[in-house]
């Protein structure tokens, strides 16, 4: 396999984008990644391009990618796969290049959750699964299958909906200085401990804001990089772990099996281990998933990841700063576009140009887990030294 790194990377402001499509999110991106590529980039260097969507109503996402772009004669593929899309678009782009069928990849996620009621977005997501459990038709939508998860690990571990808290309060606090995050304000643990209750144990401030937006990256083998910089960002590792989507078929709801997986994998891959992870962006949808994924991703022992947390470990300035985008907590979580995204921010982060940067960041991990918890992703990243 031929090694490859993000030479460019950019994205747009997660927000609610009434006005704009994803046919106008994707040039955006495009745009914003184009202009980060230090030696500059030409529509005719791409090879291939990966978009990860899940839902749009602007119609089939590959022919929209072209046609904004003015790609006609671009192979693209289009990839689903909850809200681990973003991270296997990366991932299949990667296996493309090691296998030396293309030097040079586009990876876009973009995806439009605005213009679509929050009850009926929620059902669509979970429509896949309805003639396979009992749970989907009886309202076990994502935020309450998480919650299931959650509450059993707050029985189980020492941790409370304190620390839930402290997670809302820590990835506010990085998202207040991210001018791409749409949450761009600090809360209180009063606040979030106050705040209404949307499914037991998760309230208000425990929740990722549905949002819309882009994110693009351009992957080049370790034949070309040069040619297009000369701080790339090296893609060392890549994992998709898979669990049962039935929840009365778990074991363990103190943990996400898919998580552990694909962490295994990308780990395995990378020739690393969690010891060696400097800055990390991970799946928050809701604060307790941060906080399980601490252990999962073999950062914390099992029922200890509130330890990281009372010790700051996971704040920006501490040894393992977690989510210093803001995440999905903050920053906001177009599915398609997710995963993407934390790795625009992890490529800023390994080239010191991120906005809060963390010093001598050197490894970065990205991960997202979704299904709800019946797909995960883990993507590792070495900044230019590593080549």
């Amino acid at each position: 396999m031929r090694r490859a790194a993000i030479v460019g990377a950019g994205m747009t402001p997660f927000a609610e984008h009434f006005a704009l499509g994803i046919k106008d999110l994707i040039p955006m991106a495009f745009s914003a990644c184009a202009a980060s590529v230090d030696k500059g980039l030409a529509k005719d260097d791409l090879q291939a391009a990966w978009i990860g969507a899940m839902g749009t109503a602007d119609g089939f996402p590959s022919g929209i990618l072209a046609d904004t772009l003015g790609l006609p004669n671009l192979p693209v593929t289009r990839v689903e796969n909850s809200c681990a899309t973003g991270h296997d678009a990366i991932r299949n782009a990667l296996f493309g290049i090691a296998s030396g069928a293309f030097d040079v990849a586009l990876v876009i996620g973009a995806d439009k959750l605005r213009d679509t009621t929050s009850a009926g977005m929620l059902w669509e997501w979970e429509a896949m699964a309805r003639d396979m459990a009992w749970d989907y038709p009886l309202g076990l939508v994502a935020p309450a299958g998480f919650a299931l998860h959650v509450r059993r690990y707050l029985h189980e571990s020492p941790a409370t909906e304190e620390h839930l808290a402290m997670v809302a309060v820590k990835n506010h606090r990085h998202g207040a200085n991210n001018p791409k995050a749409r949450l761009r304000f600090e809360i209180t643990m009063e606040q979030a401990l106050n705040a209404p209750t949307v499914v037991t144990p998760f309230r208000l401030y425990d929740c990722a804001p549905q949002s819309d937006g882009a994110a693009a990256l351009v992957i080049a083998s370790e034949d070309v990089v040069d040619k297009f910089t000369d701080r790339p960002v090296w893609l060392r590792g890549v994992g998709l772990g898979l669990d049962s989507v039935m929840h009365q078929h778990k074991p363990d709801l103190t943990t996400f099996p898919a998580s552990t997986r694909a962490a295994k994998q990308a780990f395995a891959m990378a020739g690393m281990t969690p010891s060696d992870v400097d800055v990390a962006e991970v799946h928050d949808f809701l604060t307790g998933i941060e906080l399980i994924s601490y252990e999962d991703l073999g950062f914390a022992e099992k029922l200890g990841g509130y330890k990281l947390l009372e010790a700051e470990v996971t704040s920006v300035g501490g040894a393992l700063p977690v989510n210093p985008s803001g995440g999905l907590k903050a920053k906001g979580h177009p599915p398609g576009a997710t995963g993407v995204a934390q790795c625009v921010e992890l490529f800023a982060q390994l080239r010191g140009d991120a906005v809060n940067q963390v010093d001598g960041a050197r490894i970065g991990l990205a991960h997202n887990i979704g299904g709800p918890t019946a797909v995960a992703a883990v993507t590792i990243l070495e900044g230019p030294d590593g080549g």
